[in-house]
C-alpha cells in the first residue's frame, strides 16, 4: 500500500475535526459569553531512513537525513478567552464581567461550575439563578419580595430599594473567580466550565481587586467569535481537505497505471 494514501487519510481526518471546531464557533456566534476554540495540529512519527549526521564516507557526514512523515492529527482544542463586545440590555439582572473572571454557579449535584454568561433571573425563593437551567449563583444572593429594584456596583456590592426606605439596602456581595490557566477549564455545555487539574485552583475575590474584572450591570458580553475570520478558516480547511483528497485520487491513478501496464 502506498504510504501517501495513509498520510492523506490523516490529513482528511484532521481537517474534518478542524471543520467541526469551526462550525461550533459559528453556531455559537450569538451565544452570550461564548469563547471560541481552535484546533491544535501535530505531525505524526517519522520513518527514519537516514539519520542526520550519519557517515557518508570516512571523513564526511550527511548534513541532512532522510525522514518520511506519517501525517498529522488534532491533539487539542484550545479556548480563546479574549474579551467579547459589550451589548447594553438595560435589564437590571444582566451582569457583564469586564476583564478577567467567571461567575460561580452551583450545579444540582452540589459541584461548582463557572460561566461568563451573566443572564440571571430570580427563582421562587428569591435567589439569583441562571436564566437557562436555574442554577443558583454563588455566593447565594436572595432578593427580598418587596424589593422594587436591584442595583449592583462595579465592585459587586448588591443593594435593593425597599418601599419606605430612602436609601438602598445592601443585601450581599457578588464575587467572581479566576484561574491561572483558563484555557485548562473543561467546557461542559450550558455556558459552563469546570475546574481541572491544569486550570489551577479557583481564585475568588471581589470584582476590581487582585486582577479581577469589574461588573457592569444592564449589559452582556457577546461571543468573541469573529464570523469573517471563521469563514476564512473554514475555506482554508476546505482547500486543505480537497488537496488531501486529490493526493488520494492521484495515488490511486498511479497504482492503477502500474497495475495495467505491468
Amino acid at each position: 500500500m502506498h504510504p501517501a494514501l495513509w498520510i492523506s487519510k490523516t490529513g482528511l481526518d484532521a481537517q474534518q475535526t478542524d471543520i467541526a471546531v469551526i462550525s461550533n464557533n459559528l453556531a455559537n456566534a450569538s451565544t452570550v459569553g461564548f469563547k471560541k476554540s481552535r484546533a491544535i495540529f501535530e505531525d505524526l512519527l517519522y520513518q527514519n531512513i537516514n539519520q542526520p549526521g550519519g557517515r557518508s564516507s570516512q571523513d564526511t557526514e550527511m548534513p541532512n537525513g532522510l525522514m518520511v512523515g506519517a501525517g498529522t492529527k488534532v491533539v487539542a482544542t484550545q479556548k480563546n478567552f479574549s474579551q467579547g463586545n459589550m451589548t447594553t440590555t438595560d435589564n437590571s439582572l444582566d451582569f457583564m464581567i469586564q476583564g478577567n473572571g467567571f461567575f460561580e454557579i452551583q450545579r444540582p449535584d452540589g459541584t461548582l461550575a463557572y460561566t461568563r454568561n451573566g443572564q440571571f433571573s430570580i427563582d421562587e425563593n428569591g435567589r439569583l439563578v441562571t436564566s437557562g437551567a436555574g442554577f443558583p449563583l454563588q455566593p447565594e444572593v436572595n432578593i427580598p419580595e418587596d424589593a422594587q429594584s436591584v442595583t449592583i456596583s462595579q465592585q459587586g456590592e448588591i443593594s435593593v430599594q425597599i418601599p419606605g426606605q430612602g436609601a438602598g439596602v445592601a443585601i450581599g456581595q457578588l464575587t467572581i473567580t479566576d484561574f491561572i490557566n483558563p484555557a485548562g477549564l473543561e467546557p461542559i455545555g450550558q455556558n459552563l466550565f469546570t475546574e481541572t487539574g491544569v486550570s489551577g485552583a479557583p481564585n475568588q475575590g471581589n470584582p476590581g481587586l487582585d486582577g479581577l474584572g469589574i461588573v457592569v450591570q444592564g449589559a452582556l458580553e457577546t461571543s468573541n467569535v469573529n464570523v469573517t475570520e471563521e469563514l476564512v478558516n473554514m475555506i482554508e480547511s476546505q482547500r486543505v481537505y480537497e488537496m488531501n483528497s486529490k493526493v488520494i485520487s492521484t495515488v490511486d491513478q498511479m497504482l492503477s497505471f502500474i497495475t495495467q501496464q505491468l
